[in-house]
């Protein structure tokens, strides 16, 4: 009477271990693009927000249905103030950049509105802020397909 495994006992055990580390691989692999998709989450909650934000500072003062132009202030943590020019209440799109901090982030020099992170190093994972607002409602904050 023998003790111990034989050696096909171990090669099965092998050949399962390896189909599991096979199929269990891309969930983890995956990990890195569900982090960018939650940072660009981030950044779009951080855009909707200072936008809210500053709406509500030309709403008190009399300057939400002013169209481009309006002047709004606006300190982001720095403890410096920063002027908005805003279009009917929102920030325009060059200005966007101000009133969020971009930690991690950048706006893209050939395209203001655009932000695009500091660790994609292709480029493809960008947040866009529009406001090409008429009359009401909000400005467009789209998170790009590359962060996905």
């Amino acid at each position: 009477m023998s003790e111990g495994f034989t050696l096909i006992e171990l090669v099965i055990v092998i050949i399962i271990l390896g189909i599991l580390a096979v199929t269990a691989a891309p969930k983890f692999l995956n990990l890195q693009d569900d982090a960018r998709y939650a940072t660009a989450q981030g950044m779009k909650a951080a855009l909707q927000s200072s936008s809210q934000m500053i709406y509500s500072k030309a709403a008190i003062a009399g300057l939400e249905g002013a169209a481009s132009g309006a002047n709004v202030s606006v300190a982001i943590g720095t403890g410096v103030d920063e002027t908005v020019k805003t279009n009917y209440g929102y920030p325009v799109t060059d200005d966007a950049a101000k009133t969020v901090s971009l930690d991690g982030w950048k706006e893209d020099s050939s395209k203001k509105g655009t932000f695009v992170s500091d660790s994609d190093k292709d480029g493809k994972c960008a947040v866009t802020y529009e406001n090409k607002l008429t009359a009401v409602g909000q400005p467009t904050i789209e998170i790009k397909d590359g962060c996905k």
